[in-house]
């Protein structure tokens, strides 16, 4: 995604400038009517466009590759009806011709098309094609996986029977059609590849047993997991992981109590729970709010000599915030230091978080600059950003800015996209718009940063709500080229304000997309 991470580089509005100087025309005359002559105060955006060129060199190559062989696929007049079409494109283009094929490039472009079984499949064919190119199992497994994904049973089929004939069918391979075929709610398939293993040359064993049970139990087929061990318990020897596969089948269902009855069955075939038996149980527990049994599992797990570990702790907490359930959540911190566990980064991250919303803001501040250092527990990037995020909710801008250059400076850790995320809704919440402007840029040209889903729906919205509706059209147009599904409602907010402002073109744009693509719903 790196070559069009931002809207200020490659706005899909603007897709018939040919070159930086035009495009950067066009963007400035934008930005003028909308915020005025303060944002000429910027470099100009070829300038960007200049810098990125020489930043990652080899990246911006492979996605120029990718992106001509996209456009000659699907830049042309005509539906794409078979992999053949797709085939003959390919090889009778000149540009693709030239194209320096490696199987980074193959691989991305069999992701770019996992939506498209016929365009991947006509990739794979003409990259085979290619002179001197020999496709690696993992490119075999892509496929494999994109047919199976279209529910292409027949063609699935073919193409392993191919691979058996090459010897290219791994455990991987297998992992994959049994994941297809359970997601899509043929289970008895799933079962019946597993039947073939040795087919494949492969050998029906614990680990491959343990991955139809997990492939199983993923998809909520827990009871159907349960006959099938059963049948093969005799003959395949289960261990402790087949054990906790269950408990984590039973907790996904929502059955909690034949997932402490797995825990018992499991002692009795001498093996001991470990912490992430009881943990998944917790997990359980806080799921339903059942704080009480949350800590009686808690107590049986000291009393068993299976000692809850920072990641249970962790676990517990998180819910109770969820909750804001700040003060308890405290509590269950102050239980885990008096006994002994070991805090590990994750457990801090939590612990700064839970004090920056319980308003305690000195000790966290202690805890980032005295305790962590002095336990010897390294800092990330999730630790800054908490920081970064209670500095800017307490309208200290100038402290989260400082952590963000200390982060730069130290290199202990990298910022991501969420470490902007607070300062950019400052931004925002200050009518900063040359601020946002300067934090994108900073992104892209100094961190080599891409936009993802969360970052794409949080700058669109907050375009809209400025009056900005042509910025958050293209980033909406941006976020669709790089394969990121918007969200239902973040469509609905831009097509209300792009009829407002009559844009009829980008308005029938958004009503197609909501209409033919499956858009995502908020994580709840």
């Amino acid at each position: 995604r790196f070559a069009g991470v931002l809207f200020l580089l490659r706005l899909p509005l603007f897709s018939h400038c040919n070159s930086p100087k035009r495009f950067s025309n066009l963007m400035f005359r934008l930005v003028q009517n909308r915020i005025g002559n303060t944002l000429l105060r910027l470099q100009p955006w070829a300038s960007l466009v200049e810098n990125l060129s020489t930043a990652l060199p080899e990246t911006i190559h492979e996605c120029s590759d990718s992106e001509a062989i996209w456009n000659v696929i699907v830049g042309r007049a005509g539906d794409r009806v078979s992999e053949d079409e797709v085939f003959s494109r390919l090889s009778n283009d000149e540009i693709c011709n030239r194209v320096n094929l490696s199987d980074a490039l193959v691989h991305k472009l069999l992701h770019r098309f996992r939506d498209d079984w016929r365009s991947a499949l006509g990739v794979l064919n003409w990259a085979e094609s290619c002179k001197g190119h020999r496709h690696s199992s993992e490119s075999y497994d892509l496929a494999v996986d994109i047919l199976g994904k279209a529910k292409k049973w027949d063609r699935m089929k073919e193409f392993v029977e191919r691979m058996r004939g090459e010897k290219l069918v791994t455990l991987n391979t297998i992992a994959k059609i049994m994941r297809r075929f359970a997601g899509a709610g043929e289970w008895e398939e799933a079962v019946n590849v597993f039947d073939k293993l040795g087919e494949f040359g492969l050998e029906k064993n614990t680990e491959s047993m343990n991955l139809l049970l997990d492939t199983l139990c993923k998809e909520k087929r827990v009871e159907q997991a349960r006959a099938i061990w059963l049948e093969l318990k005799s003959h395949i020897t289960p261990n402790a992981h087949t054990f906790n596969i269950f408990i984590h089948g039973w907790c996904k269902a929502n059955r909690v109590e034949e997932a402490l009855w797995t825990i018992q069955e499991m002692k009795g075939h001498g093996f001991r729970p470990c912490v992430i038996s009881y943990t998944t149980v917790i997990r359980c527990y806080c799921q339903q709010s059942n704080f009480i049994k949350v800590y009686v599992v808690l107590s049986e797990m000291e009393a068993n000599g299976s000692p809850p570990n920072s990641v249970t702790y962790t676990t517990i907490m998180s819910s109770l915030n969820a909750k804001k359930e700040f003060d308890e959540s405290l509590r269950v911190a102050t239980r885990m230091r008096r006994s002994g566990c070991e805090p590990d980064t994750l457990f801090y991250n939590c612990l700064i978080h839970t004090l920056a919303r319980a308003g305690r803001l000195e000790e966290a501040e202690r805890v980032f600059r005295v305790e962590m250092p002095e336990l010897g527990v390294a800092m990330n990037t999730s630790t800054y950003n908490s920081m970064i995020a209670m500095y800017c909710h307490l309208d200290e801008e100038e402290k989260a800015v400082k952590l963000l250059r200390e982060m730069e400076s130290l290199k202990l850790c990298d910022p991501d996209v969420h470490s902007y995320h607070p300062l950019l809704r400052s931004c925002f919440k200050r009518g900063d718009v040359v601020a946002v402007g300067r934090l994108l840029k900073e992104m892209v040209t100094k961190h080599q940063l891409s936009l993802d889903e969360s970052t794409y729906t949080f700058l669109i919205q907050r375009f809209c709500r400025a009056d900005m509706c042509e910025w958050a059209y293209s980033l909406f147009e941006e976020m669709i080229s790089q394969d990121i599904k918007p969200r239902r409602r973040t469509c609905s907010l831009l097509l209300e304000e792009v009829k407002k402002k009559n844009m009829r073109e980008s308005a029938e744009r958004i009503d197609h997309i909501m209409k033919t693509v499956k858009l995502t719903s908020p994580v709840k």
